[in-house]
């Protein structure tokens, strides 16, 4: 078989959305494929909907439903571990492909002889196929065979990973899977899948359809998953270290784990919490000074964060209660002066 496509499924019956994503599916242009679509023990009528493709499409679509909610990345490794295909690709249920999507990374692949192969995607708030928001989220500098420069540019801007198809036997050989039981799974397995693959090409189209509405992960912002990605920048680190990737790209990874661990949640936390909690502003700094006391130094930090930012991150890092009382009085009056927040 050539190619499995794992769809993890948690709680995504309501407004046709895991239908319109199936629809994307059943409907590609190749022909020896497989779908496996993991339900994580949703409590809604998911795996009925699942079953419902079974019937209709026996040869196509594999219906399995989890024992225990696992998160997205557990859904994946219980689709890794029963796909058949030659190639393994990844959609989660709430977005979908073009028509040719897999089509197109398959043939690149047999043209190339790349491990890995990639697209663009793009943004759209409607289930159709017209065109939305491009997002460039692969370079020209990611492809070819892949070397110590590529290798660092997958570090810093790994890209998403449902929006390329990987050789099964490379992630066999590592026994390469996802961080369970947290959101954010792609925080680590994203950066350090591609330091285990050797040759990148990519088909420069946006075949993908990332959907953006209020019930997205991306959009709900709690303490659980400010953890949830701190957690899997950590996990991050732990695994290059483990695989010997943590010498060779340690700028890199500092970057990226600033980013991920520290800023990305620093900043969320603030906008998505209305009353933020001191311990928790104290124990995001503390983390980050445990695992990089000098970040400040790395020479990506002046690249990535614009001056506003880098004046904040100095506040909270020096005094965490004064960076609170001040970015929330900065929000506040930016509300009332423009309408909007920071």
């Amino acid at each position: 078989m050539k190619l499995s496509i794992i769809v993890p499924v948690y709680r995504m019956a309501a407004d046709g959305k895991l239908n319109y994503c199936m629809d994307s599916l059943v409907n590609q242009t190749i022909g020896d494929y497989e779908i496996i679509a993991v339900d994580d023990a949703s409590t809604d009528n998911s795996f009925e909907i699942l079953q419902q493709y079974e019937k209709e499409y026996p040869d196509k679509v594999r219906a399995v439903r989890s024992p225990e909610n696992k998160r997205q990345g557990g859904a994946r490794n219980i689709g890794m571990e029963l796909a058949r295909g030659e190639w393994i690709g990844f959609i989660d249920s709430d977005d979908w492909a073009a028509p040719d999507m897999y089509e197109k990374l398959l043939r690149r692949a047999e043209e190339t002889g790349a491990d890995t192969v990639g697209c663009q995607y793009q943004l759209t708030s409607e289930h159709s196929m017209k065109p939305g928001e491009l997002i460039m989220n692969h370079t020209p500098e990611h492809t070819g065979i892949l070397g110590e420069k590529q290798y660092r540019k997958w570090m810093l801007m790994p890209g998403s990973m449902v929006i390329k198809i990987y050789k099964k036997s490379v992630i066999d050989r590592y026994h390469l899977r996802f961080p369970e039981h947290v959101f954010y799974e792609d925080n680590c397995a994203g950066p350090l899948w591609m330091l285990h693959f050797r040759h990148f090409e990519l088909v420069d189209e946006p075949l993908y359809y990332y959907y953006q509405h209020d019930a997205s992960t991306v959009h709900r912002i709690t303490k659980e998953r400010c953890y949830d990605r701190m957690k899997t920048a950590q996990m991050l680190v732990d695994g290059c270290r483990k695989e010997g990737f943590y010498e060779p790209y340690r700028a890199e990874l500092e970057a990226r784990f600033t980013q991920l661990y520290y800023v990305n949640t620093l900043f969320s936390y603030m906008a998505g919490i209305r009353i933020p909690s001191i311990g928790f502003l104290k124990e995001l700094r503390d983390g980050m000074n445990a695992y990089f006391p000098k970040f400040r130094d790395n020479p990506y930090f002046e690249e990535m964060y614009d001056a506003e930012q880098k004046k904040m991150i100095g506040l909270h890092m020096a005094h965490p209660l004064w960076y609170a009382c001040y970015d929330k009085a900065l929000r506040a009056y930016r509300r009332i002066r423009y309408g909007r927040s920071a």
